[in-house]
């Protein structure tokens, strides 16, 4: 076999070594023995929307008043 070829084969069993030494060293830390499905970010979820600080005078359509009165128009 040619110089060539040794090194090539060389270099492929080393590329293989490295990716299965990366894969298995990034895995997640998490242990298998508890299979809650528990994504780790701990505390309380909170899925209401935020409450955002409008300007005075802007309501959101949701906040609109309900008991709202009619106003008879003006005749001149």
């Amino acid at each position: 076999m040619s110089s060539l070829v040794i090194d090539l084969v060389l270099c492929g069993f080393a590329y293989v070594v490295l990716i299965y030494f990366v894969a298995t060293l990034t895995k997640s830390k998490i242990s298998r023995k508890d299979s809650n499905n528990d994504d780790g970010d701990g505390g309380i979820e909170d899925l209401s929307p935020p409450k955002i600080d409008l300007p005075p005078g802007v309501i959101w359509p949701s906040d609109v008043p309900k008991n709202k009165k009619t106003v008879e128009p003006l005749e001149l």
